[in-house]
């Protein structure tokens, strides 16, 4: 069983800096599980190819049929327009195109690449870790996503693929596993964007059946490092909480403090997560030094 060094429970004192030294250390010691945000694109890029806020996923699909004005700036009720009136094949080429353009990886994400972490969350759809991972040349990888039931014939909430794109059925044992809960535009262009896509995701997901086993097992004994996320919707919010369910801890996000929403102040009060106010340019210099 994975043992967490006591010294990386306990952050040393009230510095931004101290912390993620201590970070740092986690994630290279297996001990921390990284939890990556689309806000991460933004780093060291003005501006991103590909939509970095679900705000950005509804006006480029407002931009293709225009939604209400009251649904107007909800990703997940906008897909959900479109599903209803231009069918889920339409959403679903809509998405692809609206991510094609490859997103290059970051310091940051080449970083984490380079390290031997049994678990990597990715919760977004533009694949920049996956890329990373890639480009180090690994094969100890796999990548399980998660998948719409819209498309499906069988009961099934995840597909797992290899770094090449070939799918695996079952998923073999390998160093470290990439969860992209909500899907990713490669290898398949797999989305969980509209509201249909998570009601049953939703129903089940607090006795943990969507998620994988081997996210289950790999979190234990670990905490969570949060980077480019937000918590500003009650959706975001739940995948988090479920994902780093009967995890052991320290949890940590480095996020702008002055932006934080009286919801997202609470939620990570309740989950027990520190916050490090810190710019992200900063942080992941800093990490990947």
């Amino acid at each position: 069983m994975n043992t967490v060094p006591r010294h990386l429970l306990i952050t040393r004192d009230s510095h931004a800096e101290t912390r993620l030294d201590l970070i740092k250390e986690a994630l290279a010691a297996d001990v921390m599980v990284p939890y990556l945000g689309p806000g991460l694109l933004q780093l060291g890029c003005a501006k991103p190819p590909v939509p970095h806020t679900p705000e950005a996923i509804a006006s480029a699909l407002n931009a293709r049929a225009p939604a209400p004005s009251k649904i107007r700036t909800n990703m997940w009720s906008v897909a959900q327009f479109i599903e209803q009136r231009r069918h889920r094949r339409t959403l679903q080429g809509w998405m692809a195109e609206i991510f094609a353009p490859p997103a290059a990886p970051t310091i940051l994400h080449a970083w984490l690449a380079t390290l031997p972490l049994s678990l990597i969350v990715d919760s977004w759809y533009d694949g920049a870790m996956r890329a990373a991972l890639i480009a180090t040349g690994r094969t100890d990888v796999v990548e399980i996503q998660g998948v719409t039931r819209a498309n499906e014939t069988k009961d099934i909430w995840t597909k797992a693929y290899d770094l090449s794109g070939i799918e695996l059925d079952p998923v073999p044992p390998v160093e470290t596993v990439l969860y992209v809960p909500h899907g990713s535009i490669r290898p398949a262009a797999n989305f969980l964007v509209s509201d249909s896509d998570y009601v049953e995701v939703l129903t089940d997901i607090d006795i943990q059946t969507p998620i994988p086993n081997q996210v289950k097992q790999r979190r234990n004994n670990r905490g969570f490092f949060f980077v480019g996320c937000r918590f500003d919707d009650q959706m975001l919010r739940t995948y988090a909480l479920q994902i780093m369910k009967r995890s052991d801890g320290p949890h940590f996000a480095l996020i702008d403090g002055s932006v934080l929403t009286r919801n997202e102040r609470r939620f990570l009060a309740a989950c027990a997560v520190t916050v490090i106010d810190m710019p992200i340019d900063v942080a992941a210099a800093r990490l990947a030094a």
